[in-house]
């Protein structure tokens, strides 16, 4: 039966792979696999994107709010073909998180013991809240290499940099961190480059003119050349509500008006007609039901510079 076990395990390792990349659509740069795609309350659907070079299952995790629920939901719909197992342990290299609230990173804390050696990639700011309040015996187990002792070393914290582009480790992938203001925190936006292609994913975010800042404004001039010359294929990026909510208690998040604002600010730096088409992946869709289809709605109206928008499913793989 150990036999039968370790040549099962070795089958969908080495083998399934050639499977995988065989269903990868051609002439696309990524792979995307969404584990979880809204905000609120169901702990079975919280942010985390799985994201892979086309041809590759070497992938990061933009964010980690769900993880077991969403690879299982994966498998289901035959995203992948290996056990959730081995996409947890073998698939996932390393963690991007956006900022420390728990919507974004409990998947993580709660998946460690099954976990296997990785990194955790962050801004300073989330790497230090990571260390002293969810990776402690107190609240959990210490798995990373740093904090409370004893230290279990399974996770190495790796401190981000704005603006710094670091190469991934075991992947193909490069990413660069940018600041965002999230209410009275500091969340960031992932540049992620494959060769000559870039996806960009954000972590929650206001807009500048409530949130007092000038981030997002930074950001997109940073890409506004990735999207003049077609080299950014996504934007990963935040709805949390509908147009009614006041704007004194979005607590740093975007309506379907704020995300059309922050559209016209990069089509004003890229013209138009560069922006027309482009994919656009709305993330962090607050519950209820009702809440959502009301964005989606929003969002249609105001489509003035007809981007491409994109409604991610939990467990369905993306290609860009």
């Amino acid at each position: 039966m150990d036999f039968k076990r370790k040549l099962l395990s070795f089958l969908y390792i080495f083998l399934f792979p050639v499977i995988v990349l065989a269903q990868t659509t051609s002439g696309s740069a990524f792979r995307l696999v969404p584990l979880g795609v809204f905000g609120g309350i169901d702990e079975s659907n919280l942010s985390a994107y799985m994201l892979a070079p086309a041809g590759s299952n070497n992938y990061i995790c933009l964010d980690a709010g769900t993880l077991h629920f969403g690879i299982e939901k994966a498998v289901a719909r035959k995203s992948f073909t290996v056990p959730a197992s081995v996409v947890l342990r073998q698939y996932i290299k390393g963690y991007f998180i956006s900022h420390s609230h728990l919507d974004h990173i409990a998947g993580l804390i709660i998946n460690s013991p099954e976990d296997s050696t990785k990194n955790i990639y962050a801004l300073n700011d989330c790497i230090e809240t990571i260390k002293t309040h969810y990776f402690t015996w107190k609240s959990w187990a210490n798995f990373a290499d740093q904090g409370e002792t004893p230290a279990l070393k399974k996770y190495r914290y790796k401190v981000l940099e704005p603006g710094t582009e670091i190469p991934v480790e075991n992947t193909e992938l490069k990413v660069q961190a940018f600041p965002l203001s999230h209410s009275n925190l500091t969340s960031t936006a992932f540049l992620v480059s494959s060769k000559d292609s870039y996806l960009l994913y954000l972590g929650d975010t206001g807009p500048d003119e409530i949130e007092k800042s000038s981030n997002m404004q930074n950001l997109w001039q940073a890409v506004a050349p990735l999207v003049k010359s077609k080299k950014l294929k996504a934007i990963l990026i935040e709805v949390s509500f509908p147009n009614e909510q006041p704007d004194k208690t979005l607590f740093g998040h975007l309506t379907p008006k704020w995300l059309m604002t922050e559209m016209d600010k990069l089509a004003s730096l890229t013209g138009t007609d560069a922006v027309k088409g482009l994919n656009i992946v709305v993330t962090h869709l607050k519950p209820p039901a009702a809440s959502i289809s009301k964005i989606k709605v929003e969002l249609k109206e105001a489509n003035k510079l007809q981007l491409n928008l994109i409604y991610p499913q939990q467990g369905k793989a993306l290609n860009f």
